[in-house]
């Protein structure tokens, strides 16, 4: 999709800046243009990269996923928001469109006596992590319902990199029917 741009209001060096950035204009061209071609720097169309998802962890039905004997990557199966389809619900793998600074964010929860942890993967490459560790802390008076930890990270990301939430070894995820384990991310801008 394309939004439309007001700049009558902008000085005439910065509307064509913003034109240049965005594309509109062939920089090694302007001021070659026509006196006509001039008079449409008043409604100029910039492209918008859209680029938005959101998921939780299970589609219904209450459910631990994991343990695992290797670090695995989650796949968020119930979409609520997929702007652009970078984010691939059959793999759990959001893929860049272009390249860019993205932020993504994560909680992940578990229930009982049970240790959660995930981390942020980048082409295979491990960002930040989140851990919810009861098992060995947890004694007979603590209270044993949903637990959960968050984190979130801004990644300069190049078209085709991978971004991926990962399950730690021997841990298990817990969703159910509140979507209380999700996965997000959006552009913040291009580069």
């Amino acid at each position: 999709g394309c939004m439309m741009l007001q700049v009558d209001f902008l000085p005439k060096s910065l509307g064509t800046l913003i034109a240049v950035s965005y594309g509109l204009i062939d920089s090694r061209t302007f001021g070659q243009e026509s006196d006509s071609n001039n008079q449409h720097r008043h409604a100029l169309i910039l492209s918008a990269n859209k680029v938005a998802f959101s998921a939780s962890l299970l589609n219904e039905t209450d459910t631990y996923t994991g343990p695992f004997a290797i670090l695995t990557t989650l796949v968020f199966k119930h979409v609520v928001t997929n702007i652009g389809d970078a984010y691939n619900p059959q793999t759990g793998v959001f893929t860049a469109p272009l390249r860019g600074a993205y932020h993504f964010q994560w909680c992940i929860s578990s229930y009982e006596d049970e240790t959660t942890a995930a981390v942020l993967v980048k082409n295979d490459q491990q960002v930040f992590s989140a851990w919810e560790y009861r098992g060995f802390f947890t004694t007979m008076n603590d209270d044993m319902g949903v637990s959960s930890a968050s984190n979130g990270a801004s990644l300069l990301l190049e078209e085709g990199d991978a971004v991926s939430l990962r399950l730690f070894p021997l841990c298990v995820i817990f969703d159910y029917g509140l979507h209380i384990s999700s996965f997000s991310g959006h552009l913040l801008f291009p580069m």
